[in-house]
């Protein structure tokens, strides 16, 4: 390698872990605007075509409105789940303070459990000022986490915001940025990565498409039981649902405190009925749905859409459930390729390409 190519190759590693380092903090930002936009891009092409093919225009009037889709609503639900949280909290505190350390009546008449679950708490009922003082000890934590419940959501709604600010110059330059990662792909390893590259677009696809379409499932479900429970806003707290199902503890925040608002009302059995709905329909829908409506829409089998999806999670956050199975997808691919267009060549076919005069 000559001195100048050296040169050449330093000076581009240098470029490109110094563009990293830069955007490094916005990463999950960009990835997550370039699924909602890759998503979406069929809706901004009929729009942009309304619009008289104006790049600006369309691009501005389709971050407008995932703004209201998404943006506007959870300012909303941002604001309800905080004071909630802390208004539960402040209340269990008070049914501490006032507690004379005995089970509720209604404990004793739960199917199968109550009558143990009675017994265990008359038995701690002997130690009554140890209780009370562990679990006033544990509510100031609790408090607590609801203020830092608050700031997180806060801080999801920033994320979002700096999501739909890139998301319009993806949305404006698309068509061009697609063009160069083509041109890039074919360079780098021919046709393969070209394929690669519509492989990733279709698997970031397939995963919204579950994501979004268990979450429509789960705020279904969740109507039907606060129908059946008559809690109040119902159809409120099927937007939640839809909304915080995308959070793997966020379902339970919805439905658990409309079980808590049904048994202050004094309807104990209805608010069973809530969290074993909750528990059972609810929150189970997305360990089968989401598996079946991604692996419908793309060709990945299941197993590999689970262990992409969880284990992207981990590895990456949030954005890890569109990064962890279109990594798999790319690597099934790039591995089927490389044994279908590479068979195995056997002893007779090495000896048919030997040089002649060859022993």
């Amino acid at each position: 390698m000559t001195p100048r190519r050296t040169a050449q190759l330093a000076i581009t590693a240098v470029l490109i872990l110094g563009c990293a380092f830069v955007l490094s903090p916005f990463f999950a930002a960009i990835l997550f605007a370039g699924t909602v936009c890759v998503t979406t891009w069929p809706l901004y092409q009929a729009l942009h075509r309304r619009l008289g093919r104006r790049d600006g225009l369309a691009a501005l009037t389709m971050t407008l409105l995932l703004t209201a889709v998404l943006l506007v609503p959870m300012v909303g639900l941002a604001a309800s789940l905080t004071d909630s949280a802390i208004t539960l909290v402040d209340y269990v505190r008070g049914l501490i303070e006032q507690s004379d350390g005995k089970p509720p009546h209604w404990l004793r008449d739960i199917p199968l459990v109550g009558a143990d679950i009675d017994a265990y708490v008359r038995k701690l009922a002997h130690s009554q000022a140890e209780v009370r003082k562990l679990a006033l000890e544990a509510i100031e934590p609790a408090r607590k986490f609801a203020l830092g419940l608050g700031g997180m959501v806060g801080q999801g709604l920033l994320q979002i915001s700096l999501v739909l600010f890139i998301g319009f110059f993806l949305y404006r330059d698309g068509a061009r940025i697609e063009a160069q990662l083509e041109v890039g792909a074919a360079r780098l390893g021919g046709p393969v990565w070209g394929d690669l590259l519509h492989l990733a677009g279709s698997t970031v696809k397939a995963v919204m498409i579950g994501i979004v379409g268990t979450a429509a499932a789960q705020a279904l479900v969740a109507l039907v039981g606060f129908l059946v429970a008559g809690v109040p806003g119902a159809l409120l707290l099927a937007a939640g649902v839809f909304f915080l199902s995308l959070v793997p503890i966020g379902p339970p925040l919805i439905w658990g405190g409309a079980a808590f608002w049904l048994y202050q009302q004094g309807e104990s059995g209805w608010a069973i009925f809530m969290v074993l709905w909750g528990l059972l329909a609810i929150s189970s829908v997305d360990n089968f749905l989401k598996p079946i409506l991604i692996s419908r829409t793309s060709s990945l089998p299941i197993l590999l859409i689970a262990l992409g999806a969880f284990g992207g999670v981990l590895a990456f956050g949030f954005i890890g459930i569109f990064l962890g199975p279109t990594f798999l997808a790319l690597g099934q691919a790039l591995f089927t390729s490389w044994t279908v267009s590479r068979p195995a060549e056997t002893p007779a076919d090495e000896l048919a390409e030997a040089p002649e005069g060859r022993s």
